[in-house]
């Protein structure tokens, strides 16, 4: 009887050490954040309803904490678009297009998907979507669905997949069922 009584006494400190260690959100935010710069390379496919095959552009992303993110796509044609603080800049050929996060509410929560998420900022995150994690810290999946119905007739979920502290692919579903989807590769520290 003894036996029994330290048997189940390990199970049960067993079972608590297992669930004191479990990964979740909150740990992979603290993760996230630690991330205070990083440059990548992206391939991105964009699946849209009236094309028959889908588009196809690569570049390079850099990114540095909090709030400063760039996107210079190489191919099929040159473009930068630059996220600082709340002002996203493109830059297409000779033009550039200035916009302000704010004058726009739709994007600004988009923007805020891959911002928050990058920077690990849980509290801005559900305040504008509803969150689920899936998988283990080798390998999660995050999804965004967003809580604002305007939003939502915009973007159906954004579904982000990583490894520990990295992002690695960005999904994109819309409402009109487009969607886009981009991988990040070589994600290093510059």
């Amino acid at each position: 009887m003894h036996t029994f009584f330290r048997s189940v006494a390990a199970l049960v400190l067993g079972c608590a050490a297992l669930s004191a260690h479990a990964w979740d959100l909150e740990q992979l935010m603290q993760s996230l954040a630690r991330n205070t710069s990083g440059r990548a390379t992206f391939t991105e496919q964009k699946f849209i309803a009236l094309l028959d095959k889908p588009v196809l552009s690569s570049g390079e992303l850099l990114y540095t904490a909090p709030d400063r993110l760039e996107k210079r796509t190489l191919k099929p044609k040159p473009e930068t678009l630059v996220l600082d603080h709340d002002t996203v800049t493109v830059e297409r050929g000779k033009r550039q297009y200035v916009l302000r996060v704010k004058d726009y509410p739709e994007l600004g929560v988009f923007v805020e998907s891959i911002r928050g998420t990058l920077a690990g900022d849980r509290a801005s995150l559900e305040r504008l979507y509803q969150l689920t994690l899936d998988g283990s810290e080798a390998r999660w999946t995050l999804v965004l669905r967003p809580l604002n119905p305007k939003m939502l007739a915009v973007v159906q979920r954004i579904t982000m997949q990583g490894e520990r502290a990295e992002l690695r692919s960005i999904e994109v579903e819309q409402a009109d069922k487009d969607r886009s989807v981009m991988q990040i590769d070589n994600a290093a520290t510059p």
